[in-house]
Order: structure tokens, then sequence, then C-alpha cells
């Protein structure tokens, strides 16, 4: 079995002061997949760069303390094939996606950006959207599995949030953004979380303000998607709510 974790850790360096790699060292996931790591790979000690019994694969944004994602592969799971970046500059400058290649899967790890108030950034994000979906379909028409996860910032049904018509109008639900998931999981691209739950009241994050988290006042917005037929192959899916270090909690996957 394979276990993938994907975590929005709001700043690499202060999850690091709250036991992020404590966390992986107990958890042992095969992929630990973070996003927001608002670092340059330079600024770091060994420590974030190779963590015992891990290598590690970044994509880091232009501007400092900005964006960026980095993957930790165990060395005994085996390393990828390929590692590449979307290859768009406009969102490669931003270190907003990162490709792993391996003999089963081809794993994407990703931080969607934020459409920000009234959809400042919507068109940014939109283009980036589909950019993911055309580049993730090639690599399934060729015969490959693939697994998109991340930070999609876009929490898709009303099941999703607490309060969705409070939120119609506000960046992460907006109707264009709820859309392109529509979009998206029509065209057979699988939420594997709903795949094992359709339960209320699970979410991934919570706003700082007002005791959000402690009241459960949260949105789901980050996503293991996979392709319909790998679907099949996905023991579990995950939200791991019980971990704090971040606004985010992580998500989990397993594989047969």
């Amino acid at each position: 079995m394979k276990t993938i974790i994907s975590w929005n850790v709001n700043g690499i360096r202060a999850a690091e002061t709250k036991g992020l790699y404590k966390f992986l060292k107990e958890e042992s996931p095969d992929i630990l997949c973070l996003q927001e790591t608002k670092a340059q790979k330079e600024q770091l000690t060994e420590k974030f760069i190779n963590p015992e019994g891990y290598t590690s694969y970044w994509v880091q944004a232009v501007k400092k303390g900005y964006s960026g994602v980095v993957m930790y592969v165990k060395n005994s799971f085996g390393q990828p094939i390929s590692v590449f970046p979307i290859d768009i500059p406009e969102f490669d400058d931003e270190g907003r996606a990162l490709f792993l290649e391996f003999p089963d899967f081809t794993l994407l790890g990703a931080y969607f950006p934020n459409s920000q108030p009234e959809g400042k950034r919507l068109d940014y994000k939109l283009r980036f959207c589909n950019a993911v979906l055309e580049k993730c379909s090639e690599f399934e028409k060729s015969g490959k599995n693939v697994i998109i996860t991340g930070d999609y910032n876009i929490a898709h049904k009303p099941i999703d949030l607490a309060n969705p018509k409070r939120n119609e109008k506000n960046p992460g639900y907006l109707p264009e953004e709820r859309e392109w998931m529509d979009v998206f999981t029509e065209k057979g691209w699988v939420d594997t979380f709903r795949q094992f739950s359709q339960e209320p009241n699970q979410y991934t994050w919570w706003s700082y303000r007002f005791h959000a988290r402690e009241k459960n006042i949260g949105w789901r917005l980050d996503y293991f998607c996979v392709n319909k037929d790998f679907s099949e192959q996905i023991k579990s899916s995950t939200i791991m709510e019980q971990v704090m270090g971040s606004d985010h909690c992580p998500v989990k996957l397993e594989i047969k």
C-alpha cells in the first residue's frame, strides 16, 4: 500500500516550529506534498531540504516569502523518473505546481491561486485551473494514472463549507470556481474524499479569526483527485483534522 499526504503549511519555517518534521517521522508517508512554503530553498537549512529518509523536490516563487511547493519522497519508495513544473511562466514564476512521474502514476502537487476579494485574480486562477486540467488530461489520455493534490482554494459544493449562502460572492466559492470544478469532475476526475464520505461538516481550512476551528466553521479546500480508472485502486481518502500547525490540516490518500 502506498500513502501520500498533502498539506498547505502556510509557511514551512513556521510549520517546522510547530512539529512538521516530527509529523513526517511519525506518519512516515511514502510522499509528503506541501504547499505555500513561503521560502526559497537556499534560505533553508539541511533539515528542510533532506529530512532523514527522504529526498525533496522544490518549485518556488520568484517573489520571496510567497507561494511555493515541495514534495518529499521516501528513499525506499523509489525516486521519480522525471520531475518538471507546469512549464507556463506566469505559474512557474509563482511556484504553483510540480509534477513527479513514477512508474505507476504521475503526481501533481499544486497550490491553486486564491481568486482574491471581488475576484481580482479570478482570470489568473481559471487560467491555472484550465492549464492543470489540460496537462493532466494529456497524461491520462496517454494511458497514465494521475493524482492531482494540493490546496485547490475551491469549495466545490454547499456541503464543502459551513456557510455556503453567506459566501457565494467570496473567493473560493465564486460561481465561476464551482463551475470549473463541475467541468473538472464531469470530465471524469474523481474527488476521492467524496468517493468514501458524503458526510457534512468535514473541512480542511479554518480562519484564524472568531475561533473558527474550535467551532468547526470551515471550508474543504484540499483535495486528492484522480482519473476515473485509477479511483478503483484508492483504498481510503481522509482528512486529518486533528493535526495542528497551520490554518489547513493535512489530507491523506492510501493506494492499494
